[in-house]
């Protein structure tokens, strides 16, 4: 017994050496106890890790917008301050620690949490792909999905709330394979896919709450590994199948190619990236940004638009204004490339629904140098969680920063005068590569939608989860009225 007293005083003397404040540091969280700091907060469910992510927000920001907290043995810095973050986001390249970890297996040294080398490289092949040029290529594929959609909602016009993130979620889907992978993948394996992806992170945001499955010892022996590993097997499969396919069909176009063809296809980015060939990148560099691109091309925009037509339909001053816009620009035709940037008022009901829900909460980055910020200074060798959310509840946007407004981003004097106070697309030069496309495609559909169906919504109903990406739990329901028939 007196020696597990001993024991028990050592550990709890090493704890208090190891988790005090440094000189020049930031304080630390409430609420730690000893050996697991903060992981009793994180633990539990989805909406949960939700929660403590936004009170971490609001926290810090009462601290001086920099704290930290601990996960198990691991420190993590949080920042909320937008000066902070970009000097962070331009200084510390490296994703965090748990964002490579947790996602090599699957994304591997795709774009999104490759290693600084790889990614600057890739990041330089790949950018061509995201050209304006290409991208308007595209307007005919963003239309016809519109289209699309807005024959499928017919069979829920005018009967009642349902759940439309399946529909928006099902079409980014199909958008995103049209544009990246043309026609090599079914509509059957598109649907598993999206499953199978959403499964994956799912598993991710509860191995980070487990703090003992940080562990890689312990993690191989669990069964969320066996769920992971059956996830990951669905999804390299279907990218293997897809990446013979698209070969196929190059080498079927080489040889048939005789004639000078009068009305070539559109090249989509698996054809850019399969001309960077002979050695430039390997099968696996190609799977890697394949799955990365469809993952952050069809998620992240889904997850904005099925917000935004809860928005849309619990304001009914703002769809009207959004209507009248329309009707003016477009009149009842498809939307044309030169139409996006006349769209102003759209543009910014977007953007603050962005802010109001930010899909990214937070991005991590590791500290691999002394980083001295505002009042304080990071150490290297810890983690750092940049707070989106908190950016975007900052005192900054003014005495009206709960409220959803789009009209603050028609007039210069209501939106901060920092270009790092929104983070809708992250931050700093690794930010999303996938910016003018996701606008398109996001402004095109609703183009469609909201010429076409009057919503009713209530936002204030909405439960939220934090799985990977910010999404609706419950709640997520809007009802249609075809204004044809109004």
């Amino acid at each position: 017994m007196l020696w597990l007293l001993i024991l028990l005083a050592l550990c709890m003397t090493y704890w208090i050496f190891y988790t005090r404040r440094l000189p020049d540091e930031p304080p630390m969280l409430p609420g730690a106890l000893p050996f697991i700091g903060h992981s009793h907060k994180l633990m539990g469910s989805t909406e949960n890790f939700w929660k403590q992510i936004k009170d971490m927000s609001y926290k810090c920001m009462d601290l001086g917008h920099v704290s930290y907290f601990y996960s198990g043995p691991y420190k993590f810095y949080i920042l909320t301050d937008p000066d902070d973050i970009y000097k962070l986001s331009n200084t510390c390249f490296e994703k965090d620690k748990f964002s490579h970890d947790f996602t090599k297996e699957l994304l591997g040294d795709g774009l999104l949490f490759s290693r600084v080398p790889t990614w600057k490289r890739h990041r330089k092949l790949i950018s061509p792909a995201f050209n304006q040029q290409i991208l308007d290529g595209f307007m005919d594929i963003f239309n016809t999905q519109g289209r699309r959609m807005v024959q499928q909602l017919k069979q829920v016009d005018g009967k009642g709330p349902f759940d439309h993130s399946h529909y928006v979620r099902q079409n980014f889907m199909e958008t995103i394979c049209l544009t990246a992978l043309d026609d090599c993948i079914t509509e059957e394996e598109a649907v598993n896919y999206v499953k199978a992806f959403e499964s994956y992170l799912n598993n991710n945001i509860v191995r980070f709450q487990s703090f003992w499955l940080h562990s890689k010892f312990l993690y191989n022996f669990s069964s969320l590994k066996k769920k992971q590993d059956a996830c990951m097997k669905f999804l390299h499969d279907t990218s293997d199948s897809v990446l013979r396919k698209k070969r196929a069909q190059r080498k079927l176009s080489k040889v048939s190619n005789t004639r000078k063809d009068t009305n070539p296809k559109v090249k989509v980015f698996m054809d850019l990236m399969l001309d960077l060939d002979e050695g430039t990148l390997t099968d696996q560099e190609i799977r890697d940004e394949m799955n990365t691109i469809m993952m952050a091309g069809h998620d992240t925009s889904a997850n904005v638009i099925v917000f935004a037509l809860l928005l849309i339909g619990s304001y009914p001053d703002v769809q009207e204004r959004i209507y009248k816009e329309l009707r003016e620009v477009l009149k009842d035709r498809d939307v044309e490339k030169q139409d996006l940037s006349r769209l102003v008022y759209l543009e910014a009901v977007l953007k603050e629904t962005m802010r109001y829900y930010v899909m990214a909460p937070f991005v991590g980055r590791y500290i691999d140098q002394e980083v001295k910020l505002k009042n304080c200074t990071l150490k290297p060798g810890h983690n750092c969680l940049m707070l989106f959310y908190g950016v975007h509840r900052n005192s900054i946007w003014g005495p009206d920063v709960e409220e959803f407004i789009p009209e603050r981003w028609l007039d210069p004097a209501k939106i901060p005068n920092n270009t790092s106070a929104f983070t809708g697309f992250s931050i700093g030069k690794r930010n999303c590569i996938g910016k003018a496309y996701a606008m398109m495609s996001m402004k095109t559909l609703l183009s469609h939608l909201l010429r076409r169906y009057k919503l009713h919504a209530n936002h204030t109903n909405v439960v939220l989860k934090l799985d990977v990406l910010l999404k609706p739990v419950s709640g997520h329901f809007i009802s249609i009225e075809d204004r044809l028939k109004l």
